[in-house]
């Protein structure tokens, strides 16, 4: 359901963040100059005093610069953040994972494989991985709970045996 319009959802996103319209305005540049969209100060000036609304193409060349979603400045009661989840042949992919490609498609065949080398070191690293639940860890070389001491002393030769 739509509430608010796009100049009210400027006039917010500039007081929160303390933007001026020329901020908004260079914060599009790159994605104006990719996309090859023209942006200019009159269109934002008249978005943010609501004489115009912007176009699709403006609309979401203003969220990706200001990292909202196009629903949310179109006035819509949705979430804000652009956080949202692309649908792919490989299944469902988060947005963080959409930048960590973006990213990687920007690199050479080296520098791609470095990011592929230096991802997977980082896997190897408590800090940066997903636990695992420890009881479905093997936990190997341990004294079984309960064991006769015939059993204690059998495992104690193989662990003593110099060709083990």
């Amino acid at each position: 359901m739509k509430k608010l319009t796009t100049s009210d959802r400027l006039k917010e996103i500039m007081n929160k963040r303390r933007l001026r319209q020329i901020d908004i305005l260079e914060m599009t540049k790159p994605y104006s100059e990719k996309y090859n969209i023209k942006m200019n100060k009159s269109d934002i000036s008249q978005y943010v005093s609501g004489l115009v609304e912007p176009r699709q193409e403006k609309l979401s060349i203003l969220g990706m610069a200001l990292n909202v979603s196009e629903a949310w400045l179109m006035g819509y009661d949705v979430p804000m953040d652009r956080d949202y989840i692309h649908t792919t042949n490989m299944g469902v992919v988060s947005l963080r994972e959409v930048k960590l490609m973006n990213n990687l498609r920007k690199l050479n065949e080296v520098g791609q494989q470095e990011a592929i080398k230096r991802v997977e070191e980082l896997t190897y690293i408590d800090k940066y991985t997903i636990q695992k639940d420890s009881h479905l860890l093997p936990n190997a070389a341990h004294e079984i709970d309960g064991a006769s001491q015939k059993d204690k002393a059998h495992d104690d030769a193989i662990m003593d045996d110099e060709d083990f």
